[in-house]
Parts: C-alpha cells; sequence; structure tokens
C-alpha cells in the first residue's frame, strides 16, 4: 500500500513545485523590486477605475495591442510600497544642491586639464545615486509666478554670494527674507526692459514676438534678459556653468524662467543644428577665439540660418590694447564663418556700453566656392550632421545648413504664433509625415483639455516649470502654450530625434539619456510629463534610479503626470510609494503621483 503512494506523492511535489515555479516567474517580472526589497502595503489613496479607454497612437505611444492585452487594472494589487531604506545623501556643503554628473568630484580631480573648462562639464558616477537630496532648512513653497520673476525665498536658495559679488550691478539684492531681482545687468544697468529695447532701435528687423521667438542667453547670469523677454512673447533658454557665480541656474529656475547648466568647453551644446533664431551674449565670459574659433563655431551650428548673435562686451566700445586684440580676432573668425555685421552701438544708455549684431547667411553663395578667401574653417563632412550632439566633441569645420526630406534648405519658420501649429520643415519623408504632424497636435490638445485639466487631482494654478520627458513633436508643451507657464521639452537620445521639429515650432527642449542625470538644480520643476518613457529606458537602466532623479529634480508639493503601459505602472508606483508619494490611477493608464516634503530620519 506504501509503495503504490510513490507515484501519487511524485506526481503531486513536481505539480508544487510548477505552481511555485510560475508564480515566481510571475511576480519576478511584474515586482522585480520585490525580491531585492520586502514589499509592504501601504495606507494608500491610490484608486483605481476600470475599463481604460483604447489611446490614439501618437508618435511615443506603443501599439494598440499593447493596452488591448494587459490586465484589468481592477484586478491589480497597486497599494504596495517597497520598504527600502532610504538614506539622505550626505556630500558636504553641495549636499542640499546635488547634481550627481556635476558634482563628481573624484572624476573631476583625475581630469590632466581644465584649460577648456572641462572641469565645468559632465562626469556621471558608473551608477547613479540612491540617496535622496534632503531639503534647505527652512523650505518653503515657492514664490508663485508671476510674482516669482522679482522675487523668491532667501530659504530656498540660501546663496548670498551674488549679492555681494554683483552689487553695483543689480543682478540681485537681499531684502529681508527675499531675493529680489531688480532687472540689472553687466551690460544692462540701466535696467533689462531698455536694454531689451534697445537690441530692437539697432536692428528693427529683429521684431521680439514675430520673426524672433526663440532665443539662447548664454552665460546669462541670474536670467533677467530671459525673464523679461517673456513680455515680449519671446521664450529664451538661459544657461550658464556651475561655476563660481554661486547658484545663478538656481535662482533663475527658481524665479521660474527656463534655464538649464551648460557649458562650451570641449563638447557640444545638447541642442540641434539651427535651432536657435537669436543668441545673446552679454559680458558671458567666453573665449569665442580661443582654439581656433570652436566656441563661436559651435554657436554657428545651433543658430538658425538667417539668425542674429547679439555680442555685448567690452571689445565693442574700448579701445585698450586687450579688448581691441580680441575684436580683431572676431572681426577676421565672423568673416571666416560668413557671418555680417548688420548693427554696431558704441553706448547704451547712460553707462557707455555696447553691442554688435551679427547675422548667419542662410545659403551657401558665401561658403563656397570664390568668397573666402581660405577655406578655413572648412564645412563640416555630411557625417557629422547625422549624429546627435550628446557627448560629442566640438570640431572645427562650419556645420551644414539644414535640409528638408527632399534635400532643399529650410527656410525661416512662419511668424509666430503660426509656426506652433504649421507644417514643420524638418518632418521626415515618410508620405504620411504631415498627417501623423497633424494628429499628434490634435490629440494632444484633446488629452490636455479634456483629460489633464479637467479629469485630473492637479492644482494647475500652483505650476509654473513643467518638463516633457518624452517630448516627441511637442504636442504636449504646444497644447499648453496659453497657460502662465513653461515646458522643457526633453527627447531621449535613444529615441526619435524630433528636436528640430519642436525648435521650429517656437518651443525649447533638449537632448538627454535618462539612465543619467539631468543638468538641473533639484527642486526645480513643478511637475515632470511622462508619456511612454520607460519600455527602452529598463532594458539599460533600472527604474528605481530614473525614480529617484524625478524625486530630485522635483519641488515638493510638485506633480508626475505619467501616462504609460500598466506593466509600467505597476513597477514604477511601489518605488514612488516608498519615498511617501501620494498616488493616483486615472482610467487605467495615467498615473499622477504627488511628492512630499518626506525625507529619511537619521
Amino acid at each position: 500500500m506504501g509503495d503504490r503512494n510513490y507515484p501519487f506523492l511524485f506526481l503531486l511535489s513536481v505539480t508544487l513545485l510548477a505552481l511555485a515555479f510560475l508564480s515566481l516567474t510571475f511576480f519576478s517580472s511584474s515586482y522585480p523590486f520585490l525580491f531585492a526589497f520586502t514589499a509592504l502595503p501601504f495606507s494608500s489613496d491610490f484608486h483605481v477605475s476600470a475599463s481604460p479607454p483604447t489611446p490614439t497612437p501618437t508618435l511615443h505611444s506603443p501599439p494598440i495591442s499593447d493596452f488591448q492585452n494587459q490586465e484589468a487594472p481592477d484586478n491589480l494589487d497597486l497599494n504596495v510600497s517597497l520598504n527600502i531604506r532610504w538614506k539622505n545623501c550626505r556630500l558636504g556643503s553641495v549636499t542640499v544642491d546635488y547634481i550627481p554628473c556635476l558634482d563628481n568630484f573624484q572624476a573631476i580631480k583625475r581630469l590632466k586639464s581644465k584649460k577648456h573648462m572641462e572641469n565645468r562639464e559632465r562626469h556621471c558616477p558608473r551608477r547613479p545615486p540612491s540617496c535622496l537630496v534632503p531639503l534647505p532648512l527652512d523650505y518653503k513653497v515657492p514664490v508663485q509666478w508671476p510674482k516669482s520673476r522679482d522675487m523668491i525665498w532667501y530659504s530656498n536658495v540660501p546663496h548670498p554670494k551674488l549679492v555681494e559679488y554683483k552689487k553695483d550691478q543689480n543682478w540681485v539684492r537681499k531684502s529681508g527674507d527675499y531675493f529680489v531681482f531688480p532687472g540689472g545687468g553687466t551690460q544692462f544697468k540701466d535696467g533689462v526692459n531698455h536694454y531689451i529695447n534697445f537690441i530692437q532701435k539697432a536692428f528693427p528687423a529683429i521684431k521680439w514676438g514675430e520673426h524672433i521667438r526663440v532665443v539662447l542667453d548664454v552665460g546669462c547670469g541670474v536670467a533677467s534678459f530671459g525673464g523679461y523677454l517673456l513680455d515680449k512673447d519671446v521664450i529664451a533658454m538661459s544657461f550658464a556653468p556651475k561655476d563660481e557665480h554661486e547658484a545663478q541656474i538656481q535662482f533663475a529656475l527658481e524665479r521660474g524662467i527656463p534655464a538649464t547648466l551648460s557649458v562650451i568647453g570641449t563638447r557640444k551644446l545638447t541642442f540641434p543644428d539651427g535651432a536657435y533664431d537669436l543668441i545673446h551674449c552679454a559680458r558671458c565670459r567666453v573665449h569665442w577665439e580661443a582654439d581656433g574659433g570652436r566656441p563661436l563655431l559651435e554657436l554657428n551650428r545651433v543658430l538658425r540660418p538667417g539668425g542674429f548673435f547679439v555680442w555685448s562686451a567690452t571689445p565693442v566700445y574700448r579701445r585698450d590694447d586687450r579688448d581691441r586684440k580680441v575684436w580683431k580676432s572676431m572681426e577676421a573668425l565672423t568673416e571666416s564663418m560668413c557671418w555680417k555685421i548688420v548693427a554696431l552701438e558704441k553706448r547704451v544708455g547712460s553707462t557707455q556700453v555696447g553691442l554688435v549684431i551679427y547675422q548667419k547667411p542662410s545659403s551657401y553663395s558665401c561658403y563656397d566656392p570664390n568668397p573666402r578667401k581660405e577655406k578655413r574653417p572648412p564645412l563640416c563632412d555630411q557625417k557629422n550632421k547625422e549624429k546627435i550632439p550628446w557627448n560629442e566633441r566640438l570640431t572645427y569645420c562650419i556645420s551644414r545648413l539644414p535640409v528638408d526630406s527632399k534635400g532643399n534648405l529650410i527656410s525661416w519658420p512662419a511668424p509666430w504664433p503660426q509656426r506652433l501649429t504649421s507644417k514643420p520643415q524638418s518632418l521626415p519623408s515618410e508620405p504620411d509625415a504631415e498627417n501623423k504632424f497633424k494628429e499628434d497636435t490634435k490629440h494632444w490638445a484633446l488629452l490636455v483639455s479634456d483629460v489633464y485639466f479637467d479629469a485630473l487631482a492637479i492644482r494647475w494654478a500652483s505650476i509654473r516649470n513643467v518638463m516633457d520627458m518624452n517630448a516627441g513633436y511637442g504636442g504636449f508643451a504646444a497644447a499648453l502654450n496659453e497657460f502662465p507657464l513653461w515646458v522643457m521639452n526633453v527627447v531621449p537620445i535613444d529615441g526619435q530625434d524630433t528636436l528640430s521639429i519642436i525648435f521650429e515650432r517656437g518651443l525649447i527642449g533638449i537632448y538627454h539619456d535618462w539612465c543619467e542625470s539631468f543638468n538641473t538644480y533639484p527642486r526645480t520643476y513643478d511637475l515632470l510629463h511622462s508619456s511612454f518613457l520607460f519600455k527602452n529606458r529598463i532594458l539599460r537602466c533600472e527604474i528605481i534610479d530614473i525614480a529617484v532623479e524625478m524625486d530630485r529634480i522635483l519641488r515638493p508639493g510638485g506633480y508626475l503626470l505619467l501616462q504609460d503601459t500598466m506593466e509600467t505602472i505597476k513597477k514604477l508606483n511601489p518605488v514612488l510609494r516608498s519615498l511617501h508619494w501620494s498616488t493616483s490611477l486615472y482610467e487605467g493608464q495615467f498615473l499622477i503621483g504627488k511628492k512630499g516634503s518626506w525625507r529619511p530620519s537619521e
């Protein structure tokens, strides 16, 4: 009798092992972190509504079959938090302002040279940090726009060095619990509005907010130039390095002005060719003629054909030996690049400063064959144009002019605001490309109005700085154009390159690799928008690393608005819950996360 039970027991054992294996496979694929951390129930305001609608396919939507085959959300347990033992970052004086790829001091120490500002460039750690950036002492909810343009809380950016360093130039002053921004600058001590109007008078073809819409402000200080251009319906990407001008970009973002950390050192700027209508430099401390003129050649690359470079600096109006030498070098360099001077003014108001406005050619007539006496710098090889400028070294060559899908030179976009919805010339050559673009624009307009504004628990009145982490054609930003906010459109380097289209529409953006940290200070964005970002990223890096980065750059009280598959939501939500974010789910595909002020107790 006992011998007869052996086959039965053997069969039962095999069955139990098979069931255990299937369960392990299911949970490891759905919750990969459950095997690294203990999952605990979390008292949640996470709500699930059933019957997800079939989405309209857009540039970065997955196939409709991905939604049809996924589990119904009412069968999923999303009230789960991972029991992760989070720790605060401990990095001395930079802790509350930690930027992983710019504060990698060990890598910076190993640099063989700092001659070309290599120490201000990106040096990312091998593994993204897993610690959390603590809040500054007495951190407050930021002042809301538009009041924030002129005043911010001192305790949120407690860096008084600029007040003393630039006290005679009206950059910033401390007044009680606030920093105030009088609208001054090194080259516009009479006020930034006076300076902006002077540029328009010096060359009326500028036509702020109509002909000129997208501006790059190099070495921007606290970005007052970009802040006041917003009144002219101009959006400026202000940038400066993280250097001895303490926290200038952090000031700009706290004010609600578009800005990013960058430097023209040895590597290309992370913008496409021919992106900006106008580039501005007011005493930006860049030696344009250095290294054979590579810094100015890089500006030429990102400047739109027919676009303008406004240079306000001492060599324009001073006559001492040093300034005369720099001016002569600039004369020779700009002539070799076929730039022409369209305006030259030696004085701006009572402060006796000046500026010169150069214009880039819009055709090859000057480049070849005879007008340039020497073919130096040479025209860039065509293959250089095909690379996304991410971690690419500066080149000594003149970038080729952008062309459309048929090889025709791209002309100036339609006047603003028509260019926002006009067919971009840089669309790909597919027969249905224009229809896809129109459908994408229509899709985002409807989604923003019908879902994002009407159905989701987001307090839009508190939103100023927005980032679209996977921007596509920029349709999300275009749909928000009439609202008092701005969008940083991020195009991942491993996705479809659409950044030229975004700039052509009159919007701003940047390339980025989401397996690394972003070049911004902590607590600088009010809302992060992610539309089907994660599927390709988590093949190269962990979802938890991206979550930590989102937590770093989002302000307390800020939102994550994520549209994605249920598979991604199941993986991300427990990580956000472990960070004490409140989360909710709408229609089975929209995850809304809200960051609190929680930080680990040490």
